[in-house]
């Protein structure tokens, strides 16, 4: 592992500096509350009773994690990750188009749809078709600029989210809020980011152990959506299987299929995501599940999130699990930034015909 305090090494695999992008997340988040709180709003966009966010991939995982935030506060937010508009819309939906390039076709085909909808409509971009229609239409769209990778784009894919819900009356959050999970994220980053050495880094050892085995995350209520941005990122920056499942879900399936096949123990390392605000009944479940890993030989990890609110100990985990998948990546001698098979099976995709 000591390798991975070799900056040399970064530097080589990492031409596109992604570990700047993952340093960068607090003042990202930052900068996505302002810009989102300072769109101007038309007067009945305050109010609504239900938000449908539209998106795919690492713009979706934005609405995932919101949602999970306005379920805690009785509030009904849905994420669409699809074609088409399936859900019925009134007067009182806001529809939220969320695409880091604007191009994306299902965001695309879904937004178009909900043009001839009654409902109130808002796009968050860097422009391109979705930035064009927003235009066309007269709707309110943040265009914001931040070269990325959409998936590093997190913080303006949840942040302007949550400053928009928080608008229109879906989250009490306030701008104090965002700059102590920010300050929080700081002090972190500082303890996981590349200088700091292996055997003072989270991250570094969770990585070493988590390096030639299928990863499975866990993760209970709002660290459910979590354990799906930890799986996305193993995915997408290592290059690597991983899964995601939640409790207490798992409970009444996942737990009897540790018995077969029997190599699998031996291949699989389950993080179970875990945070002290979550059901007391939910934090027994993590010891029984433990115990169950346990009895299989199946190595696992119990994460405990930091932070005082939901919102800080959702953003601490994740920023974890991002060190976590770049230091992955680096074990295997992987540039974390490129995603050649999705670039290979959009261009596939495109010359099939009409969408």
């Amino acid at each position: 592992m000591h390798h991975l305090d070799d900056l040399d090494l970064y530097r080589r695999l990492d031409p596109s500096a992604m570990r700047e992008r993952i340093d960068g997340l607090p003042q990202q988040c930052r900068d996505a509350w302002q810009a989102a709180s300072d769109l101007p709003l038309p007067e009945d966009y305050h109010g609504v009773d239900q938000v449908i966010v539209l998106g795919m991939g690492g713009s979706a995982i934005g609405g995932d994690l919101a949602r999970a935030l306005a379920m805690e506060e009785g509030r009904s937010v849905q994420v669409h990750r699809d074609y088409g508009l399936p859900y019925p819309t009134s007067e009182s939906t806001l529809i939220i188009a969320s695409s880091y390039s604007g191009n994306t076709e299902e965001t695309i085909s879904a937004f178009s749809q909900a043009l001839d909808t009654p409902a109130k409509k808002l796009a968050i971009t860097t422009g391109g078709t979705l930035g064009r229609l927003a235009q066309e239409s007269g709707i309110p769209c943040l265009r914001f600029h931040y070269p990325s990778e959409p998936r590093a784009a997190l913080g303006y894919s949840l942040f302007s989210l949550l400053a928009i819900l928080a608008r229109v009356g879906c989250l009490s959050l306030g701008s104090g809020d965002i700059e102590e999970t920010a300050a929080l994220l700081e002090r972190q980053a500082s303890h996981l980011t590349v200088s700091c050495p292996a055997h003072q880094n989270q991250a570094k050892q969770l990585a070493a152990r988590l390096n030639g085995h299928l990863v499975v995350i866990y993760g209970a209520g709002f660290l459910g959506s979590v354990a799906r941005r930890w799986k996305t990122q193993l995915n997408e920056n290592s290059k690597a299987w991983a899964f995601d499942e939640s409790l207490p879900e798992l409970n009444h399936n996942a737990v009897v299929g540790y018995q077969a096949p029997p190599w699998m123990a031996e291949k699989a390392f389950v993080v179970m995501l875990k945070a002290p605000s979550l059901h007391g009944r939910l934090l027994a479940r993590y010891q029984v599940t433990s115990e169950l890993l346990a009895s299989g030989g199946i190595a696992h990890e119990v994460i405990d999130a930091s932070g005082a609110s939901l919102l800080g100990q959702m953003m601490s985990t994740i920023m974890l699990g991002d060190y976590v998948s770049y230091y992955l990546a680096v074990l295997g001698g992987i540039d974390p930034s490129p995603v050649e098979a999705i670039d290979y099976l959009k261009s596939r995709l495109g010359k099939t015909g009409p969408r």
